[in-house]
């Protein structure tokens, strides 16, 4: 998806955080943005903010409920056309220790992390393959690709859509299908959904991962790691053994701990 002027770009999850900083970027590139978002005043406030960059349209969705995603997928379809460009950017996280989970927070996290990015592509991704174009981004997480204390859960999630997403784009490439996927791993990103996490590493720029997002798109990216050292993490995990991987990224790096003093969005 080499240009974005003119495409129609969904996000979900884009009242807020990076989702609302990528449309805002997608707009100024002349794309048309739609915007899902389980929090009407956040899609009024964003619509607000963004109406002056360009066509902005929203919807309020709990994309954990599939007839939901069905119809307002149809609806979607009906009044703008065929989606160009999907980012599947809505997500959740429960910072507790796994026997603390109730079974509630466990359904939640899998279903909005794991089985609505799936259901929406789904959803979207026909009309992509019929017009030989269009673009799936997934807003994965280092921590598909890391454990660590406190986000079992939450790992196991994005565990899987890293897993379907790179699957997807195989598939896209073996069928020829024109559609593009890109598979986005950051690390901690300092939007208020992680606040109380401590952390060595750097905690990511909002504005900055947003950028590198969209330009990825842009540029059909398969892998976005950020920071960069986080493609480095499965190569490690294979040549060393892992008591001395742990060592280093639980005492050196800290990684383990990071979740000790998690309070999460209010």
């Amino acid at each position: 998806m080499h240009d974005l002027k003119n495409k129609t770009v969904l996000i979900t999850g884009g009242g807020s955080g990076i989702g609302k900083l990528m449309g805002r970027m997608v707009l100024e590139k002349g794309a048309q943005l739609i915007i899902w978002d389980i929090n009407q005043a956040n899609i009024d406030q964003t619509i607000t903010e963004l109406a002056a960059f360009g066509s902005v349209t929203g919807y309020q969705i709990d994309v954990t409920h599939v007839e939901k995603v069905t119809a307002t997928a149809q609806l979607v379809k009906q009044k703008h056309g065929v989606v160009d460009v999907l980012i599947n950017n809505a997500g959740t996280v429960v910072g507790k220790y796994f026997h603390e989970h109730s079974l509630r927070d466990i359904s939640f996290t899998m279903e909005l992390n794991a089985n609505a990015p799936m259901n929406i592509a789904l959803a979207f991704l026909p009309d992509m393959m019929a017009q030989r174009s269009g673009h799936i981004c997934n807003i994965a997480s280092s921590a598909g690709l890391i454990s660590n204390p406190k986000m079992s859960v939450y790992a196991a999630s994005k565990w899987s859509m890293i897993g379907w997403s790179d699957s997807l784009r195989l598939e896209m490439q073996a069928l020829k299908t024109g559609v593009g996927i890109t598979t986005v791993t950051p690390y901690y990103i300092n939007t208020g959904m992680f606040d109380g996490v401590k952390s060595v590493i750097p905690i990511l720029n909002p504005e900055k991962v947003s950028k590198r997002i969209i330009s990825a798109i842009e540029r059909n990216k398969i892998f976005v790691s950020m920071p960069w050292t986080v493609r480095f993490v499965r190569f490690a995990q294979g040549l060393f053994p892992i008591w001395l991987f742990d060592w280093f990224v639980g005492k050196v790096l800290g990684v383990y701990s990071t979740m000790e003093h998690f309070k999460g969005r209010s």
